[in-house]
């Protein structure tokens, strides 16, 4: 059977002078990456499944591990998943066991109220880098909603449903300068043409109707006349999220 690393320190006991018995002792420390390989092993998780639940990519969970007592400010939704503590990870405690967090007021009166508080983003301009949305675009607020009404407008989970505002008069008259849109990013794949998506190109986010062509390209297209489209090649537009509903003030 593998070792385990349940311990913050493991000591190897040597000999080191039978004439006298007297022994020393090796300190071996166990890092953040022992533990999540511990854990991965135990719930038979591959670090690709734990990448996807963590919404990270594969090599930020490989850097992690070889990286040993680095931290990650994604460290609370790994224990979680991982079914165990940020501090059992961290080495603060020897009970694997995981810990429920404190709620917050605004969570509790979510969970009484059944009401799911989504992220509002600012996807208008990319920060640069990252994996994640919080990574990838400023939160500007939140805004809550029904969970069982959201059920009727996600493909996945409502963790991936975001919120985000219209910026100006391109989608005009479907979309008005500040209405809101309630974005599935579990839908990355433009399966239907004409659809409106939340799409990057460049460092811009925008949000635009979505034609394929025969020759492989994309169409970024807005609803008002007076916009010319824009035609992207391979690799010059990311889908951020399908556009599922779209509310305004009237």
């Amino acid at each position: 059977m593998a070792p385990s690393y349940s311990d913050a320190y493991r000591a190897v006991n040597r000999q080191t002078d039978i004439s006298d018995d007297r022994r020393s002792y090796i300190v071996e420390c166990v890092t953040i990456g022992d533990r999540i390989r511990e854990r991965l092993d135990a719930l038979d998780i591959s670090q690709s499944e734990l990448a996807r639940r963590v919404k990270v990519s594969q090599p930020t969970i490989n850097a992690l591990i070889k990286g040993g007592a680095a931290g990650s400010k994604h460290l609370h939704v790994i224990a979680a998943e991982l079914e165990t503590s940020p501090a059992w990870l961290a080495g603060e405690t020897d009970d694997p066991s995981p810990v429920a967090p404190r709620k917050s007021a605004v969570d509790a009166l979510a969970d009484e109220l059944d009401l799911a508080v989504l992220p509002e983003y600012d996807i208008g301009f990319s920060m640069g880098g990252g994996t994640t949305l919080s990574e990838q675009y400023e939160q500007t607020g939140i805004v809550p909603f029904s969970r069982g009404w959201l059920r009727t407008m996600m493909s996945g989970h409502v963790s991936e449903l975001f919120v985000a505002r219209g910026d100006g008069d391109s989608m005009e008259p479907t979309l008005k300068d500040g209405d809101i849109v309630l974005i599935d990013s579990a839908q990355k794949v433009v399966r239907a043409q004409d659809r409106i998506w939340a799409v990057s190109y460049g460092e811009l986010g925008m949000i635009k109707r979505v034609r394929r062509t025969p020759q492989g390209s994309y169409l970024l297209m807005s609803d008002n006349p007076n916009v010319t489209p824009i035609e992207c090649f391979d690799g010059e537009m990311q889908v951020i999220g399908r556009v599922v509903w779209i509310g305004r003030r009237i």
